[in-house]
């Protein structure tokens, strides 16, 4: 008898605990409604907040850092040794837009720093020396002749950041055409561009008319943050002088803001790979094309 009550009490607290959690997975279900649809109206509210006319700001980045440490680590080349790595990048844009006109603005910072420190070799340099080294600011004036076309002009400058501040430096000024076939894409047609390059004695860079084409994409999906630039300059004087920079950078948020980052970053520009100190070619033109890159894999931050 006395087992049967047991069986019986075991079978009822089951029961009741079976039916407790059926009911908590039914109103979770019914706050997860309410939820999802909540979020649609504050979607559609800030969807109208969006299009009203005003400077829109927006900004993220991306923060990759590691730290190593050997101590009689014979397999590795450096068996006493500590080393770090560090990469920051930063896009923002500040863009107004209103019935007759519009003014854009951007910029991206990417700069990395490395350092390795052989506790053997007393002489070996342990400061943190710069690695990647980007730092691009635009700004783009349009009148509008229609919805998607106006008539514009650009103003783009690129450097060093770190080491070597304006050598060299590039700034394109010119005037021509805008397009926007969407809220997120600006392409931008200026057949009369002139690109300044400034540099110091001992190098030898040449500024030259040209042509500028640019196309810049911003999207935003949910938690997803999108941006991708392409910027080219092509001399009318040589193509040894024409350049262009394609740079891509994404940023998933995870939790208030916080999340994975990523950027990775195209170059070509003879101009550059002649002058530098790394390279010992005998002229511009006896130079061959590099295609520079980097990538930058880490935390990201949107504000």
């Amino acid at each position: 008898m006395k087992k049967l009550v047991i069986a019986v009490a075991l079978l009822i607290s089951n029961f009741s605990f079976s039916q407790t959690v059926e009911e908590l997975k039914a109103e979770k279900s019914k706050k997860a409604a309410e939820v999802a649809k909540l979020q649609g109206e504050v979607d559609a509210l800030q969807a109208k907040i969006d299009a009203f006319p005003g400077w829109k700001f927006s900004t993220f980045g991306t923060i990759g850092a590691n730290f190593s440490g050997f101590n009689d680590w014979f397999s590795n080349a450096v068996p006493n040794s500590s080393a770090g790595n560090i990469g920051i990048t930063v896009n923002g844009t500040a863009n107004l837009d209103r019935e007759k006109y519009f003014w854009r603005n951007s910029g991206n910072l990417n700069l990395g720093w490395v350092k390795i420190d052989d506790k053997d070799d007393p002489n070996d340099d342990t400061n943190f020396r710069g690695t990647t080294d980007v730092f691009t600011i635009t700004s783009l004036f349009g009148y509008k002749l229609t919805k998607t076309l106006a008539v514009s002009t650009l103003g783009e400058y690129r450097t060093s950041f770190i080491e070597n501040f304006n050598d060299p430096g590039y700034l394109d000024v010119g005037v021509g055409a805008t397009w926007t076939p969407l809220k997120e894409l600006v392409v931008v047609v200026h057949p009369i561009n002139y690109n300044f390059v400034f540099s110091s004695s001992g190098t030898s860079f040449d500024s030259s008319l040209g042509a500028k084409i640019v196309a810049d994409y911003n999207r935003t999906i949910g938690k997803l943050k999108f941006r991708s630039n392409f910027s080219t300059f092509q001399s009318y004087k040589s193509s040894d002088l024409s350049n262009w920079t394609w740079i891509n950078s994404l940023g998933f948020n995870i939790w208030k803001g916080i999340g994975v980052g990523l950027e990775s970053g195209l170059r070509n520009n003879r101009q550059e790979t002649f002058n530098s100190p790394l390279t010992s070619f005998a002229s511009l033109e006896s130079t061959p094309t590099r295609l520079q890159s980097y990538w930058l894999l880490g935390l990201s931050y949107a504000f």
